[in-house]
């Protein structure tokens, strides 16, 4: 009896295993549509660098934005002083405002230089409003960068440069003043939106949520879409969203596809890449051509003058190929012996791919980067 109850346990935790194995949860599939993240976008002043700012001769905006600051503070500048300043530097700031952000919360924001300052390692953001779309603030930023590169040079002109340090971040370094609405809570359903389209993936999200939920609980859109009927109480439907991305199911296969990135050389084949009959060959032909230059000089005392005579011969010669038969049907282990059999290099791979789409025989999707 122990025995028999050992081996139902193994093949309850094999199948437990094996389900985890293929299938994903829905937080990993689809999004609920209206939540989603927000930029921001400001303008601000790095302050306490090391002479490694704005050259202010040839970045105004620098000086004029100092100047309105410190006006502000009730300092006034003269109209005919140029400060020449190379501590301060003009940055523009951007950050990610997460949904359901509420005021008082800290989000990381990132400072990039607009001017010409060689680095902004040591400085200081001055308080700086980001806004939204709308033109409206959303959070204040201010604090000290974290910049991950440097700038080391020399007396006679060498310089070594690691990284980007005219970019920095400042982690927790904006406050948020004014949460973002969304349509979370509004009506009487939520909608879930696939990161990626499939019609098949769609119908499996639908008859998930339909077999654990109750007929008619999800309906399909598109294939994108699924819409979800959802309680109106917050918290019933937070938990109801709980219980939703915590489903698992089988997406559908991706299709056919073999992607080419041409300036790097890498190829991706998927899964499902076939091939129809084919014979393939594969050879390089090298063109050589060699310049030589002749000199015809003329007999002393002649009314002649020298000549430089070009000459040039073309060499043309064929590598040696083989041709190879491809099987129909044949699997992506196939395709990679069959092209390393011919000797093919990935640069060489795109022309072999390129060919085998034009006469037919590539039943796939050939995307070139």
């Amino acid at each position: 009896m122990m025995l028999n109850l050992r081996k139902l346990m193994l093949m309850g935790l094999l199948a437990v295993s094996s389900n985890a194995v293929f299938a994903d949860r829905v937080k990993d599939l689809a999004a609920v549509a209206g939540v989603r993240d927000n930029q921001l976008v400001g303008y601000g002043l790095i302050v306490g660098l090391n002479g490694t700012g704005d050259q202010t001769s040839q970045t105004p905006f620098t000086v004029q934005s100092l100047k309105n600051m410190l006006n502000q503070f009730g300092i006034s500048v003269p109209p005919n002083v140029k400060p020449q300043l190379k501590n301060v530097a003009a940055v523009s700031l951007s950050a990610t405002l997460p949904a359901f952000a509420k005021p008082g919360q800290k989000i990381d924001i990132t400072a990039s230089s607009i001017g010409n300052a060689k680095s902004l390692r040591g400085g200081t953001l001055l308080m700086a409003p980001l806004r939204g779309a709308d033109g409206q603030v959303y959070a204040i930023a201010q604090g000290n960068l974290v910049v991950s590169g440097l700038t080391a040079g020399g007396e006679d002109g060498s310089k070594v440069t690691v990284n980007i340090p005219s970019v920095g971040r400042i982690p927790n370094g904006a406050t948020v003043e004014r949460a973002v609405a969304n349509p979370f809570m509004s009506g009487d359903h939520l909608v879930l939106n696939l990161h990626a389209a499939d019609f098949t993936t769609a119908n499996r999200l639908a008859e998930s949520i339909n077999t654990t939920m109750g007929p008619g609980t999800a309906l399909p859109i598109d294939a994108t879409s699924v819409q979800v009927n959802a309680p109106r109480d917050a918290g019933q439907r937070v938990a109801y969203v709980s219980m939703l991305e915590n489903l698992e199911l089988v997406p559908g296969d991706a299709p056919a596809r073999v992607v080419v990135n041409s300036r790097t050389g890498t190829v991706v084949i998927g899964s499902h890449v076939r091939i129809l009959p084919a014979a393939v060959a594969h050879g390089n032909l090298v063109v050589t051509v060699t310049e030589d230059v002749q000199v015809s000089q003329p007999d002393a005392f002649s009314s002649g003058r020298t000549a430089v005579t070009p000459s040039s011969s073309i060499d043309i010669s064929e590598e040696p190929s083989h041709m190879f038969l491809v099987k129909e049907g044949i699997t992506l282990n196939d395709i990679v012996v069959g092209v390393n059999r011919v000797g093919a290099a990935p640069s060489d791979l795109v022309a072999i791919l390129e060919a085998l789409k034009e006469a037919g025989a590539l039943r796939a999707e050939l995307i070139i980067l």
